[in-house]
């Protein structure tokens, strides 16, 4: 809990990596995307303030000790929500993988909550794969990366029939949070793949599904926001957006909040308290899949951390 004037905030970090792009893990002759997409990701760094920096040698893997002490002990956080990324053309074992967050999950109880991923690309074999890691993890979110690379693919759109087919197995399998890295695109990949026009049509296709927007769709943030106005089940990832940009861009900063506050104004509040009915925060699934009580105190508000919602989030990791 964090308490500031008497207050006290349960923190809620809804954007987490625990990754390694390490030299050892990256894939033979595909050395150059490896090493050049976590070269681009470290300069990301040059957001915040400068005694925040690491070293690459540091960046390329997160180690347990580290992210623990970032997180519980200075970062004030109580539940950490794992976004799992795999980019697996690039390193061997993935670059953050469900399987991977899910064990440190299981040696830290009580501390995480656990998404998964899919990429329709996978077909069948991808399909039973997402059920199993659902049955297994009690993942009631995934995290989608439509820019990612998978042979000559150079990214995949939710506007497709094999998006559908995942999207509907979610909706069955009781996924209802699916996170879309709508934002700053890191080389090689390509930008045109994070456009926002594709949660659009889905989120339409499937109402009963929460598409959090990563990143709330930088650098499009009119986008976004003419979007979300229209969409009651779209809402705002703020990652990078508060801990980044206000930092290093502090106009830029203003525009995207007042564009947000523009565009949402007048809903905030009744879309704040639907996030929390439709369960966006994620906190009453427990991590064998079970109805838990809600861990947060009867007083005191939520913070979502870099998290999902209508006018909320912090933190600085794309």
């Amino acid at each position: 809990m964090y308490t500031k004037d008497g207050e006290s905030y349960f923190v809620v970090d809804g954007h987490t990596h625990f990754w390694d792009a390490s030299p050892a893990n990256w894939v033979p002759g595909q050395e150059q995307y490896a090493k050049g997409w976590i070269e681009c990701f470290h300069a990301y760094q040059g957001l915040g303030p400068a005694e925040t920096h690491w070293p690459i040698e540091k960046f390329q893997k997160y180690d347990e000790e580290t992210m623990m002490r970032d997180l519980f002990d200075d970062g004030h956080v109580d539940v950490a929500i794992f976004q799992p990324t795999s980019l697996k053309q690039w390193y061997t074992n993935g670059f953050n993988t469900t399987e991977v967050n899910a064990a440190l999950a299981e040696r830290h109880p009580g501390k995480f909550i656990v998404n998964t991923n899919w990429d329709p690309r996978d077909g069948d074999e991808g399909l039973k794969a997402l059920a199993e890691r659902v049955k297994r993890y009690g993942c009631t979110g995934a995290k989608l990366y439509t820019a990612e690379w998978r042979g000559e693919s150079r990214g995949w759109s939710l506007k497709s029939p094999e998006a559908a087919r995942y999207l509907e197995r979610c909706q069955e399998l009781g996924v209802r949070n699916i996170h879309v890295h709508k934002g700053p695109t890191i080389w090689p990949l390509d930008k045109d793949a994070f456009d926002v026009s594709d949660v659009d049509f889905a989120a339409t296709n499937f109402p009963e599904l929460n598409f959090i927007v990563e990143h709330v769709g930088l650098p499009r943030i009119e986008d976004f926001c003419f979007m979300a106005t229209q969409e009651p089940n779209v809402y705002a990832g703020l990652a990078v957006v508060v801990g980044g940009l206000m930092h290093a861009r502090p106009r830029f900063f203003a525009k995207v909040m007042g564009e947000l506050g523009a565009a949402l104004a007048g809903r905030g509040l009744r879309r704040l308290a639907d996030a929390r009915r439709r369960g966006v925060l994620g906190l009453r699934q427990g991590h064998g899949g079970a109805e838990e009580e809600d861990p947060r105190p009867e007083r005191g508000p939520a913070v979502r951390h870099q998290g999902a919602g209508r006018g909320s989030g912090a933190g600085a990791r794309p």
